[in-house]
């Protein structure tokens, strides 16, 4: 394997992995993520919590395992950017909250860019 090859599936692995870890965290912890989506007007949070956690758990898989790699982190790209509108929503926020969600916002914007990446790679 070239370091390139190697470095492409380490990376895969690594983004793939956190997808696959937060999807099956929300499991263990689902009222505590339903409740704010709840607040967020989300309607059917739990069920809708359920659904994004199985298909970022699966998608993730797909992307360390190279199975329609391409598809499987545009998906997870658009999630992503769908999930941090609706739960990042800092331009409703005031002070340490608002500070948080921005950051979030900066740390999910690197991870869209690395799923670009993957995406680009996969095709």
């Amino acid at each position: 394997m070239t370091t390139p090859e190697f470095l492409m599936v380490f990376g895969r692995a690594l983004i793939g992995g956190l997808f696959v870890v937060a999807g099956i965290r929300h499991f263990f912890i689902l009222p505590a993520v339903a409740a704010p989506m709840a607040a967020r007007g989300i309607p059917r949070p739990q069920e809708a919590l359920i659904v994004g956690s199985i298909f970022e758990t699966v998608a993730g898989l797909m992307v360390i395992f190279g199975f329609y790699t391409g598809w499987a982190a545009l998906g997870l790209a658009g999630f992503t950017l769908v999930a941090s509108w609706i739960m990042l929503d800092f331009w409703n926020k005031q002070g340490f909250a608002r500070e948080g969600a921005i950051n979030g916002w900066i740390a999910n914007t690197g991870v869209v860019g690395g799923l670009l990446i993957v995406a680009a790679e996969g095709f």
